[in-house]
């Protein structure tokens, strides 16, 4: 399979593309900035898209100069017509395996909000102590968060709630009181999103 390298401005959008994809257009756009154009379109001999709308969107988008294409070339009219539906058809009937999934995630070091994948945090994650001895660093992280007024406010006074009740700091085997009070935000959230979602 060659690969060609063709000026976005020569490449034709397929005017019939019954797909609509302009909500999934911004999400190609993070995942191409962030690991980028791993594939190619798929055009017909005289440029225009059989497979790869929502990338070339994408790429308008990001000011794109060029894309990789591959040429259809060996397809009739009509069989280019049908795989044109078969690949958007195609992504419809596959299913996630949740279990599966969820072990992915855990092993990503990143938000993939952007693609429309949620973080799955359920009551049970609140279970587990967060003991850490004196001076251990092994198992921490930092994070800088830019906050307004007032929820700077809330968080902090979650903070003080933590440092006035032993009982929590007990409860955690730590002293971290800044991590301990977002901590007890964060649960108290899901809580609250618990019971307003069901």
């Amino acid at each position: 399979m060659k690969v060609f390298d063709i000026n976005i401005e020569n490449l034709k959008p397929y005017e019939s593309n019954p797909r609509i994809n302009d909500k999934a257009v911004d999400a190609v756009v993070q995942s191409i900035s962030r690991y980028g154009f791993l594939v190619p379109l798929v055009i017909d001999k005289n440029n225009e898209i059989v497979a790869g709308h929502t990338r070339y969107k994408a790429a308008q988008k990001l000011g794109l100069k060029s894309l990789p294409c591959v040429k259809a070339e060996s397809l009739s009219d009509k069989q280019i017509k049908a795989f044109r539906l078969a690949d958007n058809k195609t992504a419809e009937l596959a299913d996630w395996n949740e279990e599966l999934l969820a072990l992915e995630m855990a092993e990503i070091d990143e938000n993939l909000s952007d693609f429309g994948f949620e973080q799955n945090v359920q009551a049970e994650d609140f279970e587990e102590s967060f003991s850490l001895p004196d001076g251990d660093k092994t198992n921490t992280n930092a994070m800088s968060i830019v906050l307004s007024n007032e929820q700077k406010r809330l968080i902090l006074a979650a903070i003080d709630y933590v440092q006035e009740n032993d009982k929590i700091s007990q409860t955690f085997g730590n002293t971290n009181y800044n991590g301990n009070g977002i901590y007890e935000v964060v649960k108290q959230w899901e809580k609250l999103k618990n019971l307003n979602l069901g």
